[in-house]
């Protein structure tokens, strides 16, 4: 029986650049529980995205881990780099194929396309035995120059070759009929597997997927949430339930994939104004895990570190004799109170900014608006925001201050005190090239918490940045 394999590319989706840092984490996670064969990364550009691909790389066990880079030695580096210590590292290469996206996109020749292509296969074949060779727009190449290129790939050291259809234009019966003519006249694939793409320009990707599939192709790119993509659940249920007359079988585990898929859309279901400072929403990041005297400064540091927090050895002495003091006086300590021990006694900093004052109006018919006054280097900045609510637009307004944007990580709020004049507490988390900082407010007024642990945690951002 043929294994049909399947690689989840929703991270490569452009709804998945609403995504958290943290949700993305989360994501990969739950793709590997379900036995994806390989979870799919963009390409790295930037500081942050090769920390992502780090993260993934350390917290995926059962999948691949597949990053796209183009072709050069430079950009496998970069790449291999960050991917190395996966179980399952996977290197995929991308190229065009078709003569539009070479000639009038990429300003080059078929044969100086087929030349870089077995480079850089040969190279990243040096660094790591799973290669992947992705040929763009291959449903419009010249045929001949295909197959010329795919055996190319394969002879260069690729264990996967990947034709898409780029432009999602073909029809599910031409699509059969081009994986078989791939397959007959490239004879090299019989060393490696044929794998495919659709987009769904036309709604027609999942029964191009049905049409490949039967048709012999090796794996499929799919997703748990399709945005232009074969779904996941799709082709999962028809090799389910008729695989076994094509003699099909797979790794992704059925059962499960419905109460993952739908864990997998709450992250993307968030809606937000285009005015408001929040990412992609705010969520609850709290778990049942709680800790006791019992644990050691080993657990602690785990813990803190699975919270996205990467503290210095000094920082973890700290967090760790604040958590013995409050462990002692009470039987369990939970997630959400280690949180506010970092955002307490960890990567404390001199305040860049300072809070002056503030005026936030909210009401039913109109925008909540936010007026913010901080203080620094003696002088007072301002800055007038609206929002969604106070929260939103007090944010926002700091933002203006501080003249960039931050990824907001998290957003908690608990009371701490009983009684009229209750205190609150505010817990933020922001995101800056990959690394959490995280804040802490505390007022009687629940947004002066809010505002100040958001700017708690920006002066950390502030003060690393002005350090380096």
């Amino acid at each position: 029986m043929s294994k049909v394999r399947m690689s989840d590319v929703t991270l490569k989706q452009s709804s998945a650049r609403s995504l958290s840092f943290k949700e993305k984490t989360e994501l990969v996670k739950l793709l590997d529980q379900l036995k994806a064969d390989s979870i799919e990364l963009p390409r790295i550009e930037s500081k942050g995205d090769s920390l992502f691909v780090k993260t993934a790389a350390d917290a995926v066990q059962n999948s691949a881990v597949s990053v796209e880079t183009v072709c050069g030695k430079e950009a496998v580096d970069t790449t291999w780099e960050a991917l190395k210590n996966a179980a399952h590292p996977r290197i995929q290469i991308t190229a065009p194929v078709s003569l539009v996206q070479m000639e009038y996109l990429d300003h080059k020749r078929p044969q100086a396309v087929m030349k870089e292509v077995c480079e850089t296969v040969a190279y990243a074949a040096s660094l790591t035995d799973d290669i992947e060779f992705r040929a763009e727009d291959a449903t419009r190449s010249e045929r001949d120059f295909l197959y010329e290129i795919l055996e190319a790939a394969v002879k260069a050291g690729a264990k996967t070759v990947t034709v898409c259809d780029t432009a999602g234009t073909i029809l599910p019966d031409e699509f059969a009929a081009f994986i078989r003519d791939v397959k007959e006249h490239v004879p090299s694939l019989a060393d490696a597997c044929l794998g495919f793409s659709c987009s769904d320009n036309m709604n027609l990707a999942d029964a191009c997927a049905v049409a490949g599939i039967t048709a012999g192709a090796g794996e499929v790119k799919v997703s748990i949430y399709p945005d232009d993509s074969i779904s996941l659940e799709t082709a999962a249920d028809v090799i389910h339930k008729r695989g076994s007359e094509y003699d099909l079988s797979m790794n992704v585990r059925t059962v499960e994939l419905k109460r993952l898929k739908e864990k997998a859309a709450q992250m993307f279901t968030t809606s937000r104004s285009k005015t408001s400072p929040f990412d992609t929403g705010v969520r609850d990041a709290g778990s049942g895990r709680t800790f006791t005297m019992s644990d050691d400064i080993r657990t602690i540091s785990k813990e803190t570190a699975a919270l996205g927090y990467d503290l210095s050895d000094e920082d973890q002495v700290r967090v760790y004799e604040e958590f013995i003091r409050i462990a002692e006086k009470k039987d369990s300590v939970s997630v959400r109170e280690i949180e506010a021990i970092v955002a307490s006694n960890a990567m404390q900093v001199p305040p860049t900014y300072r809070v002056a004052d503030y005026i936030v109006n909210c009401c039913s018919m109109i925008s909540a608006t936010a007026q913010i006054r901080l203080w620094k280097n003696n002088e007072i900045l301002e800055s007038v925001a609206l929002g969604d609510g106070p929260v939103d637009a007090s944010f926002l307004a700091i933002e203006q201050i501080a003249g960039r944007h931050y990824e907001l990580d998290d957003f908690q709020i608990r009371a701490v005190t009983e009684g009229r004049e209750a205190m609150g507490e505010a817990i933020v988390k922001l995101r800056c090239e990959g690394r959490v900082y995280s804040g802490r407010g505390l007022s009687t007024d629940i947004i002066g918490s809010a505002i100040s642990a958001y700017i708690n945690a920006m002066n950390k951002i502030v003060y690393e940045e002005e350090t380096e």
